[in-house]
């Protein structure tokens, strides 16, 4: 039986590429988008649809920095790695997503 492939609960995508930037170092936006399926045992789907506009994003907000290079595959692409905002920024997120998981669990537990 093969697993359906999701996209990425809605919130989540920045504490994703954050936390993969901060465990892998630099990486290009394709890298990024792979590792993050990797991880997820290919549970989630991540189209460039979605992965770019968050880099651009992130890149504006100042959580990670950009610069050309060429790929493993000799193509000029933007690597992107964590600044030291955006390793503050993690902590936030992983804070916040904590937050939402514990309040989603004294729902599911609550009795009627």
């Amino acid at each position: 039986m093969s697993k359906a492939k999701n996209e990425v609960p809605y919130g989540t995508l920045d504490l994703l590429i954050l936390k993969t930037l901060e465990t892998r170092g630099t990486l290009h936006g394709y890298a990024i988008a792979r590792r993050i399926e990797q991880v997820s045992e290919d549970a989630l789907q991540l189209s460039q649809g979605s992965v770019y506009p968050a880099l651009v994003r992130l890149e504006q907000e100042g959580w990670i920095a950009a610069e050309w290079g060429v790929s493993e595959t000799n193509r000029k692409v933007r690597f992107y790695s964590l600044t030291r905002s955006g390793r503050k920024q993690l902590l936030v997120e992983v804070a916040n997503w904590e937050q939402a998981m514990a309040l989603v669990g004294r729902f599911l537990g609550a009795s009627a």
